[in-house]
């Protein structure tokens, strides 16, 4: 089996980045430390907040703070690239061209998974950053695979963003409901197939095994990729 160096672009933010190198551990079929992945470890948390950059269309801020990052890990042989931040995944293809290395698309491979489970023409509805929703990355995903996009009203919206600023990003005391009432309501009012959790903060937030079921997890999708494109299994659980 292929032993593929793994580098991640990370600190967007810290905790998620945490939270993502956990979780490859934990997911990855192992006896012993050998069996695991040898990974390269970025935690640029001074990269400029990408909600920021995209919407007062700085790109050049993010771009020119990110492209060393890239030049290194190429120069270390790493085989993939990870960067668990989905509002960073508008620039993809700039970033893509900044390097030879293969980019594992967060996006698109958690939209890949949602038409596996769901198929054409389901209703997806999205959590994430006024950023990542105002680049539209999910909206034409989604669009490209045959599936509707439902994005929060602007009262619901609100929460989201005091949940990642406020809740995971401040360290402030974080409660599962709150996140779980969300997930309801897209389901059970707005009548979603599924809610996506576009948002790395998010992803730190444990939900019950209810919640989970109704909610696809980008991260957990790209720590899933990120295993089997660096040659190892996944564990059983």
């Amino acid at each position: 089996m292929d032993n593929k160096k793994l580098g991640i672009i990370g600190g967007m933010g810290p905790k998620a980045t945490s939270v993502f190198f956990e979780r490859i551990i934990e997911n990855t079929a192992a006896e012993r430390d050998q069996d695991h992945i040898d990974i390269l470890i970025l935690n640029h948390a001074t990269l400029p907040d990408r909600t920021e950059v995209i919407l007062e269309e700085r790109h050049e801020w993010f771009l020119n703070a990110v492209a060393n990052d890239l030049k290194l890990l190429e120069q270390a042989g790493v085989a993939n690239i990870a960067i668990p931040c989905n509002t960073s995944h508008y620039f993809y293809e700039d970033m893509q061209q900044m390097t030879s290395v293969n980019i594992i698309n967060m996006v698109d491979e958690t939209v890949q998974e949602l038409h596996r489970r769901y198929g054409d023409g389901s209703k997806i509805a999205l959590l994430a950053t006024n950023g990542t929703i105002s680049s539209g990355i999910y909206h034409d995903s989604c669009e490209k695979y045959g599936m509707k996009l439902y994005e929060p009203a602007p009262s619901l919206q609100n929460k989201v963003m005091d949940i990642i600023y406020n809740d995971v990003k401040g360290q402030n005391n974080v409660d599962p409901g709150k996140l779980e009432a969300l997930i309801h309501q897209l389901v059970y009012e707005e009548h979603c197939h599924c809610v996506i959790l576009a948002c790395t903060e998010l992803s730190c937030i444990e939900l019950s095994a209810f919640y989970k079921e109704c909610s696809i997890d980008a991260m957990e999708v790209l720590v899933n990729r990120s295993i089997t494109l660096s040659g190892k299994k996944l564990a059983t659980k």
